[in-house]
């Protein structure tokens, strides 16, 4: 078997088939041993980890009767393993560190010497370095000048059909009336078709379109064309399922920042914002006990299917726009979207046209902005908790 320079094997070379019983075991082990500081692991942590364990493998564990696991060990276990097999993995024990608040020094130093023995690399190691040590201010910094913002090709914007240069990834265009006409054009879309799901996604919020002023950064509006895809609502909770789906989709490990970004936001609130728009507001997955746990997790297993069947490519840059006049059943069967898990409808997980879809401020905000225009509001089924 060849092996590249840091022992892993090579891509064509390695072992891609499901994960065995006994492999999980090994890594649930070494998630718990690599998370468990001075205080030992949370219970956040620790429905966090066995949700997206189940989710993304169909097993379940007990924590008290995992084995403790080295690098060493499982760096054995995984020894046919390709390199972004062992990435995924170093990014859900990045994903239990970064559910504190304070990540001890301990476990940072534990989840780099996880990375060595895989031959795994991340920028987030980086950033979550810098968070153990308590340089919040250079943690903030690194956010804009590695993983998914630091590809950021500022001629890169075709899909975005702006005119104006963006210069930073999450730039905000506000005057560009033939930005705004392309997505208001989306209303003359048929009924049922991606576009005008989009429209009345949109309508029923009172969101801005892109080149108005007060809408979001066009490249952070191509998100909402995946809410509308894959059937997330527009809450805080439903931000976390879209950018976890987005960020495992994404065949280039990069795009992991952007799950870190939300759960830095809406979980430890350590950014204080992100994507040109967002604002801290901690606290949504303690908050609900396991219920944003599994919900997460199955975001994960779905954009992840999506990914490995070769439409790994960065969501957020493909032009909806080409493809807004199709049917969303036929895109959703083009990107072999797959369903909700019934446990994550049962943890609440909801689509954008029903009840909990929507936030109170943004059915209020769909309100008035249908009173300023004069036209009757539509909600399209969407309402508040």
């Amino acid at each position: 078997m060849t092996l590249t320079g840091d022992g892993v094997p090579s891509n064509e070379e390695a072992n891609w088939d499901d994960p065995s019983e006994a492999e999980v075991r090994m890594v649930s082990g070494a998630f718990l041993t690599a998370l468990g500081g001075p205080t030992g692991i949370s219970d956040l942590q620790a429905v966090t980890l066995a949700a997206i364990t189940y989710s993304m493998t169909g097993y379940r564990y007990d924590p008290s009767d995992l084995p403790v696991v080295s690098p060493e060990e499982l760096a054995a276990t995984l020894a046919d393993r390709a390199g972004p097999w062992r990435t995924r993995l170093l990014h859900v024990m990045l994903i239990g560190a970064l559910l504190l608040k304070e990540i001890p020094v301990a476990v940072q130093a534990n989840i780099e010497g996880y990375a060595a023995a895989l031959g795994a690399h991340d920028d987030m190691l980086d950033i979550t370095r810098k968070m153990s040590l308590g340089s919040m201010t250079a943690a903030r910094a690194d956010f804009s000048r590695s993983g998914y913002e630091g590809r950021w090709d500022s001629s890169d914007t075709g899909a975005l059909h702006t005119t104006e240069r963006l210069d930073d990834v999450w730039t905000v265009v506000e005057d560009d009336p033939a930005l705004a006409e392309r997505w208001q054009s989306l209303k003359n879309c048929p009924p049922g078709s991606l576009g005008r799901q989009v429209f009345n996604f949109y309508e029923a919020r009172g969101f801005s379109f892109p080149g108005q002023p007060g809408s979001a950064p066009p490249l952070l509006a191509q998100h909402d064309w995946i809410h509308v895809l894959v059937d997330y609502g527009s809450t805080v909770e439903c931000e976390i399922e879209v950018f976890s789906f987005i960020a495992t989709a994404n065949e280039d490990p990069r795009g992991f920042s952007l799950q870190a970004m939300v759960l830095s936001l809406f979980e430890t609130g350590n950014l204080q914002s992100g994507a040109g728009l967002f604002e801290a507001d901690a606290g949504h997955l303690s908050a609900v006990g396991d219920a944003m746990a599994i919900r997460m997790g199955d975001a994960m297993r779905r954009g992840f299917l999506s990914g490995t069947r070769g439409n790994g490519d960065d969501l957020l840059g493909v032009d909806w726009f080409a493809i807004a006049d199709q049917p969303v059943e036929d895109v959703r069967r083009t990107l072999h979207i797959v369903p909700k898990h019934q446990d994550a409808w049962e943890a609440g997980s909801v689509t954008p046209w029903e009840q909990g879809g929507i936030s109170p401020f943004q059915h209020r905000h769909g309100e008035n902005s249908a009173a300023t225009a004069n036209r009757p509001y539509q909600s399209y089924g969407a309402s508040p908790a």
